[in-house]
């Protein structure tokens, strides 16, 4: 008589369709590093705090937005990858993650409409839609994509994938969420299109399709291919969490390894827990979605915001709803946060972060908060809570303020 498989544990491997094992659960979700020089490249500062993640326990360290095109930044001293030209300090990139055993993949994306530079140049889009926010439904109106370009920005995610495997990244993750090109191109909101790349429900994930198709034939059926995709964009008339689901369904078909949940964009920054009420009484923000998916899918899901109970992760590991649990920002106060959910421990809560109650700029304080933690770590020093509003803007407006003008 054969033994029923023990339940999987936060501590229990997990091998993907192309063959790589992840060795734990605990996975850490791409934030906004911003520790490139001013050309894209690496430096040994995001060597160094992606070796301190890795020496912390984590079994798969995404990595923080990686642009496709040096035209568009989400922000200043994001890392760029199109050419050789910076391969071997990426390289580097990926055998500090990977010194202690983690698997690390690289986040590729392509803002849209959101690029903060270059500033002087209109950004593009599916269609000429600004964001719902305060001026830059004035002053940054984005121009719509050609198809052409459409076709264009397709085979620079593929180049960018080639180019990361080939600096020995075990893979990539095609950024499908959060407001920027590829969720543009879902969302019925930002993409008005009337060709076969918008309006119904397929057009519009026309892109994200045939981009994952072109990444997966660059890097081959070896590599981890991830996607991060909304559960909903938490917006009236936007991304819902029906069709999310019908998408999921369709990248699964596409042979993908891995499905990030997040949700939420600039204008509602679910991802941030700034949330309806009702998505935030449990203790993870999307896990009623990532329930839903489940029932009709066995892609293997990795489900990312708000959970912070050990148990809770454990649980949602063991019944099978998710088969990875992504965390971020805890990770920025605690790098050996994996060590310590693998010994049975919960997330300490970090101090609070500063806010105005005007959510855009809240998220964008809680990246500033965030950010000053990387650059600690990155230099060896432990974490420490910035407190006060002014001190929290101060330890980073002005290096951003800076970074945006002599970005190059």
């Amino acid at each position: 008589m054969t033994k029923p498989n023990p339940k999987p544990t936060l501590a229990s491997p997990l091998t993907l369709a192309c063959g790589i094992t992840i060795p734990n659960r605990i996975a850490k979700s791409a934030m906004s590093e911003q520790l490139a020089d001013r050309h894209g490249s690496p430096t040994v500062d995001l060597q160094q705090l992606y070796a301190a993640w890795a020496r912390g326990g984590a079994g798969l360290l995404i990595t923080g937005n990686v642009m496709i095109d040096h035209r568009a930044f989400v922000e200043p001293r994001n890392v760029v990858l199109e050419s050789a030209k910076f391969l071997q300090a990426n390289k580097l990139w990926a055998q500090s993650a990977q010194a202690n055993g983690s698997k690390i993949i690289m986040q590729i994306n392509h803002p849209g409409r959101v690029a903060v530079l270059p500033l002087l140049k209109k950004p593009i889009a599916p269609s000429a839609v600004g964001l719902d926010l305060p001026a830059m439904n004035i002053i940054r109106i984005p121009r719509a994509m050609t198809e052409a370009e459409i076709y264009e920005q397709i085979n620079r995610f593929a180049q960018t994938a080639r180019l990361a495997v080939e600096a020995g990244f075990d893979g990539v993750q095609v950024h499908a969420a959060h407001g920027y090109l590829l969720s543009q191109f879902l969302s019925p909101l930002a993409n008005v299109r009337a060709d076969k790349w918008g309006g119904s429900p397929e057009n519009r994930r026309r892109m994200l399709i045939e981009t994952v198709q072109a990444v997966r034939a660059a890097i081959g059926k070896d590599k981890i291919l991830s996607v991060k995709l909304n559960s909903a964009d938490f917006q009236k008339g936007g991304l819902s969490s029906e069709e999310s689901i019908d998408i999921a369904l369709a990248l699964e078909k596409e042979g993908i390894d891995l499905l990030e949940i997040s949700g939420g964009n600039y204008e509602s920054p679910a991802q941030l827990g700034y949330t309806p009420e009702r998505q935030v009484e449990r203790d993870a923000y999307f896990i009623n979605y990532a329930e839903s998916l489940r029932q009709k899918s066995k892609l293997p899901i990795m489900l990312t915001g708000g959970i912070r109970k050990a148990s809770f992760m454990n649980q949602i590991v063991a019944d099978g709803v998710v088969d990875l649990v992504g965390m971020a920002r805890p990770f920025a106060t605690q790098p050996n946060l994996a060590k310590q959910l693998l010994a049975g421990k919960s997330i300490i809560e970090p101090a609070h972060v500063p806010s105005i109650g005007y959510k855009p700029v809240d998220a964008y304080l809680q990246l500033a908060w965030h950010a000053a933690q990387f650059r600690r770590i990155s230099r060896g020093q432990q974490p420490k809570a910035i407190k006060g509003l002014l001190k929290t803007f101060v330890a980073f407006g002005p290096r951003m303020g800076c970074n945006i003008l002599i970005q190059k």
